[in-house]
């Protein structure tokens, strides 16, 4: 048996024992979709942009411009993309019960276009904007597809200010109840699926810890390095898209050998 098969009959037996598991997902599950992930050399979305000047709420408030030019190739990129086979296996995984929710740092939509039920997106969404002025709140997805085809900034029907996609910009808190049903999660599951994310940002890189505390295994499945590898029950370094089917294709087989 090679080193990945072993790995995946080890990750489908902990799933098997679960009853309660929770996925904490970030960029490298929806790379395989064709959404950019922020750090990977050539392609990241940082490779060409300062951060701080692009997609901090500071910049955001003083001109909005380089944002949006900055986000229209991603919104494309989200507009056109469709959920690949990680994302269908988490839902499968939902619906067969170990699985009670999926924690996301990613604003793409795509776990909820899968079919997830209960998702957290920790670092917000393109679903829905806020006017800067009014504060009125706007269906993102009936704005998106005109922002992408002309590239003009959405503006408030009421007032005439600028829409920010409730996105978490850098500078801003993270929705609360979101972070805190976050880690509510991860203090009572089992086993935690972290898949495809670096857990380089905070307080979300943190989660494994505070799940491994009270008890939980760790899986952890992703192409590079984090820095809490040393605490994963099993490690398994590859392409999410397809060693997550295979992780739940081996928790079927074991169902129907009972």
């Amino acid at each position: 048996m090679s080193q990945n098969a072993s790995l995946i009959q080890a990750a489908a037996q902990l799933l098997q024992q679960s009853r309660h598991a929770v996925a904490l997902t970030g960029a490298g599950i929806s790379t395989p979709s064709g959404i950019p992930d922020f750090r990977s050399p050539q392609s990241g979305l940082w490779e060409n942009a300062d951060p701080l000047q692009v997609a901090s709420i500071h910049a955001f408030r003083q001109d909005p411009i380089p944002f949006y030019r900055w986000i229209h190739p991603l919104a494309r990129a989200i507009q056109e993309a469709q959920p690949n086979p990680a994302h269908l296996a988490l839902v499968d995984l939902e619906q067969r019960g170990p699985l009670q929710s999926v924690i996301t740092q990613n604003i793409d939509l795509l776990h909820s276009k899968a079919g997830s039920r209960n998702v957290y997106e920790v670092h917000g969404h393109v679903r829905q904007g806020t006017c800067m002025g009014c504060y009125a709140s706007y269906n993102m997805e009936t704005m998106l597809p005109k922002f992408i085809e002309t590239g003009n900034i959405p503006l408030c029907p009421a007032c005439g200010e600028v829409i920010k996609p409730n996105v978490v910009l850098f500078g801003e808190m993270l929705p609360a109840q979101i972070i805190q049903a976050a880690q509510r999660e991860a203090l009572a599951c089992d086993v935690m699926i972290v898949a495809g994310s670096s857990l380089e940002v905070t307080p979300v890189n943190e989660l494994p810890r505070l799940a491994k505390q009270t008890g939980a295994r760790l899986i952890f499945i992703n192409y590079g390095e984090t820095h809490l590898d040393y605490l994963a029950d099993v490690l398994i370094r590859a392409d999410v898209a397809e060693l997550l089917p295979a992780i739940v294709a081996a928790f079927r087989n074991a169902d129907r050998r009972f």
